[in-house]
Formats: C-alpha cells, sequence, structure tokens
C-alpha cells in the first residue's frame, strides 16, 4: 500500500513527467521516435528538407564537478563520515573521476548512434530527397562533439546512399547563425531580482537534507564541511548524465526518492524557461540567441525553391548550380530551446512559446526534455505539386514529430486571385507563402 501511495504522489508532483530519465531535463537521451506522419495532399511530393539537429549524448562538464564530487566523498571517507551508501557512491565517484572527467563534454557512442538513427530514419521518411548523387549541404558548429555528430549522421547517409554528393564543413564564420551569442551572458542578463523571487519559490521543495543523511554519518560534519545544495546539485547532473553513456554499469538511481527528484527537475526545468523560454520574470535575451537561425532558414529555403521551382536556362559552356536537396546544422541546446520557441510549435499538451508566470504548474505545458533532449532536431519538410501554380507546402518536425503551427491561410487573397480556398491545407502542412511571411517577422524581431 505505502509504495502504491508513493507512486501516485510521485505522479502527483511530476506531472506530465513519466519516469526518471526524462527528468533528467536536457540530459534525456534522445528517445526513437513511433510518430505516425499524416500523408501529404495528393499530388505532393518531398523536394527539399532543412534541418538544425543538437549534439548526441555527451559526458557531463565540466570536468572539475567529477573532482569535486570525488574529493568531498574521499575526505569525507578518511574522516569515517561515510554510510554504506556513501561508500559505495565514492567507488563510483573514483571511477567517473578517472574515466568520465577525461572525456568531459565529448560526445558519447551513445551520442553517435542517435544522429545515426536520425540519419537512416530521414532517408526512410524521405527517399525522394536522398535519390542517386544528390546535393546535401552540412554545417557544424566548431565544438567538436557537434563535429562528430555531423561525421556519424554524414556516414550512415553514405551507408544508406553511397552516391550522394555531400558538402560539409565547420567554421567560425557558421557561428553567425548556428550559435551566436555568449550563453553566460545571456544567464546573466535573464537572472532578473523577479525571477530570483520564482526561482527560491521552486528550491522551496528541493531539499537536499534526506540525501545527505543517506550519504554522510555525522550531520554535524555535513553543517560543517559540506555545501549539501551544490553536492546535491552535482549528483543530479553527473547522475543524469549517465543515461548517455550505458558502457557505465551503474547510475544513481538509488540515491533519489522520486520526489526529490521531481522537485529538482521542476527547478531545472524551469530555469531553462527562464533562460530560453517565453519567460515573463526576464528580458527574454535567450530568443536572440535564435533570431539568426531562423532567418538562414527562411533566407536558405528561398533560394532553394527559386532554383528548384526556375525554368532551366539553355545550356551554356558553364556548369550547373547544384540543386540541394537537404541542409543538415549541428549546434546545441542553447539555440534548439529559442528556436523551439520562435516556432511557436503545439503537440499535445506542449506548447514551447506559452508565456506563462505559473513556474508551480510549468512542466505541465512546457518540458525541456520534450524539446531538447540529446540530439534534438528541428525539420522543416517541403513539398511540391506537379500541378501548374500549386503552392509550396511546408511542415515542421519537433523530433521527428509533426507540430502544429500558429500560421494562418491568407483566404481573402485566395478568393481574390481565385475565388476559391482549396489551396488552403490542413496541418500540420502550410503553404510556403503563409509560413515565410509568418516568420520572417519573427526572424527579424518586427
Amino acid at each position: 500500500m505505502k509504495k502504491i501511495l508513493a507512486l501516485l504522489l510521485t505522479m502527483a508532483i511530476s506531472g506530465i513527467a513519466q519516469d526518471r530519465y526524462q527528468m533528467g531535463s536536457n540530459y534525456y537521451a534522445y528517445p526513437t521516435p513511433n510518430a505516425k506522419y499524416t500523408k501529404a495532399p495528393a499530388g505532393y511530393k518531398p523536394f527539399y528538407l532543412s534541418h538544425y539537429g543538437r549534439h548526441g549524448s555527451r559526458f557531463h562538464q565540466p570536468a572539475d564537478h567529477y573532482h569535486a564530487l570525488y574529493n568531498t566523498l574521499a575526505k569525507a571517507d578518511s574522516a569515517g563520515k561515510l554510510t554504506e551508501l556513501g561508500k559505495s557512491l565514492l567507488e563510483r565517484a573514483k571511477y567517473l573521476d578517472e574515466y568520465a572527467a577525461p572525456r568531459a563534454g565529448d560526445l558519447t557512442q551513445l551520442g553517435v548512434a542517435q544522429h545515426q538513427g536520425i540519419a537512416k530514419r530521414m532517408v526512410k521518411n524521405f527517399p525522394e530527397l536522398f535519390k542517386n548523387n544528390a546535393y546535401i549541404e552540412a554545417y557544424a558548429s566548431t565544438s567538436t562533439r557537434c563535429v562528430v555528430s555531423m561525421a556519424a549522421f554524414l556516414e550512415e547517409l553514405r551507408a544508406q546512399k553511397p552516391k550522394l554528393d555531400i558538402h560539409q564543413e565547420s567554421g567560425k564564420y557558421l557561428m553567425a547563425f548556428i550559435s551566436p551569442l555568449d550563453f553566460g551572458k545571456i544567464i546573466g542578463e535573464s537572472n532578473t531580482p523577479a525571477w530570483q523571487k520564482e526561482n527560491e519559490k521552486l528550491y522551496s521543495h528541493v531539499n537536499p537534507a534526506r540525501m545527505m543523511n543517506a550519504i554522510f554519518n555525522d550531520s554535524t560534519y555535513v553543517q560543517k564541511n559540506i555545501d549539501a545544495g551544490d553536492l546535491f546539485s552535482k549528483i543530479y547532473e553527473i547522475g543524469n548524465s549517465l543515461q548517455g553513456s550505458p558502457e557505465i554499469e551503474f547510475s544513481f538511481d538509488d540515491l533519489w526518492t522520486d520526489e526529490d527528484l521531481a522537485a529538482r527537475w521542476h527547478a531545472q526545468n524551469a530555469w531553462w524557461y527562464s533562460v530560453l523560454g517565453n519567460n515573463p520574470f526576464g528580458k527574454k535575451e535567450g530568443l536572440e540567441n535564435a533570431r539568426p537561425l531562423l532567418k538562414n532558414f527562411l533566407d536558405v529555403a528561398d533560394k532553394v525553391i527559386t532554383a528548384d521551382t526556375t525554368a532551366p536556362a539553355k545550356k551554356t559552356a558553364a556548369k550547373p548550380a547544384k540543386k540541394t536537396t537537404a541542409t543538415l546544422r549541428f549546434g546545441h541546446d542553447t539555440v534548439i530551446f529559442p528556436f523551439a520557441v520562435l516556432l511557436q510549435l503545439e503537440n499535445g499538451t506542449q506548447n514551447t512559446s506559452i508565456e506563462t508566470a505559473d513556474m508551480e504548474n510549468l512542466h505541465k505545458v512546457w518540458r525541456d526534455y520534450e524539446i531538447s533532449p540529446m540530439a534534438a532536431n528541428v525539420q522543416f519538410v517541403f513539398y511540391k505539386s506537379s500541378k501548374k501554380g500549386a503552392p509550396i507546402l511546408v511542415k515542421v518536425m519537433l523530433n521527428e514529430t509533426e507540430q502544429k503551427l500558429p500560421v494562418t491561410c491568407d483566404t481573402a487573397a485566395l478568393r481574390q486571385n481565385s475565388g476559391t480556398v482549396q489551396n488552403c491545407p490542413a496541418a500540420p502542412y502550410y503553404r510556403w507563402e503563409d509560413f515565410r511571411d509568418f516568420y520572417s517577422e519573427i526572424a527579424t524581431n518586427k
């Protein structure tokens, strides 16, 4: 009976979150999607795909966190202050200090596999884009884990379609749209007095005392020598990162109650919202980190559409320009989060652009693990019809799941031009003209 009551209490606390992995926040390992796709309108086929993907699962960073965890526990052990659970944690911390700390921030093998899986499904779901020597462009952040993510993705594309013509690069000049702003500065600007009050309310539900009593056998020692809140947070972050390294054959699950973990995740989820979401308590500077990316998506798509729909010129000595069928970009969660917010995506109970002051219930409508798990990605898929005059259509997917957009079809203009509104498609498909007009204003912050 006690177990049932505990389970019910956890469900009430964590709301939508279903398991401990999801409450790992942005360390949540990318789940294999099982969503079914809506059939495109009659006569339409995909001809271009535009993509931005976060790097795959990585080791926790910085390395200092591993060192601090191990050193804190080793010092307590030498003083005889660890419980049996604390000694077990010390053994795990020692292993991580030797194995994971030198790899801090690096892509894991699961991270490689995540991008290979996304690439494989992309070819399966949109085979029209990867025929023969189709031309693919790929760009990565200068971060090593992003470059390796791109390499894994392209390796799988080539395994599926060996004849593909792939252009790939990584460089500082690309950061202007892949990851343009200083994240540390964004954090500082979001930490307003109004947000600090809300943050304190959330952390009032986070109590490290139970865990400290389980690890250490002397409360006085803890009071004098341990920063309980800091240690609690390091255990949360390092422990959550372990789901990205299945070769490590232990976890930190035995340190947590479901209630403690849910309370800590609620605070973490709200922190991401405060920094990179539509947070009413801050300056929303984090959203600026994605406007250049949105503009890049729109500008590149316009060029591709123009090249694809323009009648071929008469033969000349000049080599014809290649027609791009996919543009792939590899970056970071600090851009995926605000990009999803600017796009105003809706799926089920999730609303990425919601503006709410109710931090206690934020997790019911905005969930970090659904927006930016490891290897998170946004895909714009473009469709055209062989029918003359038919509009270009586009749909958006977040983590390979179709999304509803706030874009409306200009029915008045359609009636004026053709006397019909038959060219207004049903979600998740939208006319490119409507889509571009709507998001162009957001990209330029007008």
